[in-house]
């Protein structure tokens, strides 16, 4: 099996590979590599559904999707998903459901990062609310809309490394808010939810995987400053160093979005179910210290996974 690595793109994890007659769904397909994920499964035949919060964004910035669906024989359509809106999440879910159409695929690509402190309209911490709650109530409830034999796969990040959930405290009541310690929050709840969900599902052969995209400029970096971002490359770069590892390197958007595809349509399930993936391959645990390539145990383990799926159902008030 060709072996892709961080400097892979989509184009590249996808050759030869034809989609036609699967579906796919891909939330945040407004900009970056949700529009880049869409167009390049779409490409090779997919259809694929775009879920995002401003349709009329989402409308403007999917032109290439549609050209590419036409000319590789796929298709693409929208439909509205405000993941900070519980009220949207069920409207959204519901339309699926009724639409009845299965999926072979969803990839939660959805995301806010580094935000200040707010909260959803839910009075969710917006990054956990978002990130995380808003993902945790959509795909639960189109759970049965996954064929036998899909996938999911959530969109985490290397920032899972800042810090574990906090189930006592999720929405920051206590004060003490960071932007980047929510973010981290958020991510490991987004690879602990892929965890769980694996667990939950694998029986009928749907495997779920979390995964790290890179580093990439695209609108999730909106809410910080120039300064803000070299600063946060200067501290992952001198801790590289202090580690004996390489510089950090962005990615073309085609090569963060390199992984999620490679997870949705090439990788084996059965060597990425319940795991966290990244630059094309599984990740191996590490705890040294900054962002660096692995994966902290907390963000797969077994039980905090457990933890949070019963905590995130106690929040959103459903079970599932």
């Amino acid at each position: 099996m060709t072996q892709f690595n961080a400097k892979s793109t989509t184009d590249d994890v996808l050759a030869g590979v034809d989609l036609s007659g699967k579906r796919f769904l891909v939330t945040g397909v407004s900009a970056g590599l949700g529009v880049e994920t869409a167009r390049a499964l779409a490409a090779h035949g997919a259809d694929v559904v775009g879920a995002a919060r401003d349709l009329a964004k989402a409308e403007g910035a999917t032109g290439a999707v549609r050209d590419a669906a036409k000319a590789g024989g796929g298709s693409f359509e929208l439909i509205r998903l405000d993941l900070a809106s519980l009220t949207s999440v069920r409207a959204a879910a519901d339309a699926l459901v009724a639409d009845g159409r299965p999926f072979d695929v969803v990839i939660t690509n959805a995301g806010v990062m580094a935000a200040p402190f707010g909260k959803t309209e839910d009075g969710f911490e917006t990054q956990f609310g978002t990130n995380h709650l808003g993902h945790f109530t959509f795909v639960n409830r189109i759970a049965s809309l996954i064929r036998d034999g899909g996938r999911l796969v959530s969109l985490a990040s290397s920032g899972h490394r800042f810090s574990d959930v906090n189930l006592d405290d999720p929405n920051f009541d206590n004060g003490d808010y960071e932007p980047w310690a929510a973010y981290g929050r958020a991510k490991t709840a987004n690879i602990l939810f892929a965890v769980e969900f694996d667990r939950r599902h694998k029986d009928r052969g749907v495997r779920a995987a979390a995964l790290h995209p890179g580093g990439i400029h695209t609108e999730l970096g909106r809410h910080l400053d120039e300064g803000a971002l070299a600063a946060l490359v200067e501290r992952i770069n001198a801790a590289a160093k202090e580690a004996g590892g390489e510089a950090f390197e962005f990615k073309s958007i085609p090569q963060g979005a390199a992984t999620s595809v490679w997870a949705a349509a090439v990788a084996d399930p059965a060597e990425i179910g319940g795991r966290y993936l990244e630059d094309c391959h599984v990740a191996k645990l590490a705890e040294d210290e900054g962002l660096r390539e692995g994966v902290r145990a907390y963000a797969i383990d077994p039980d905090n996974a457990r933890a949070l799926w019963a905590k995130s159902e106690e929040m959103v008030g459903e079970r599932f």
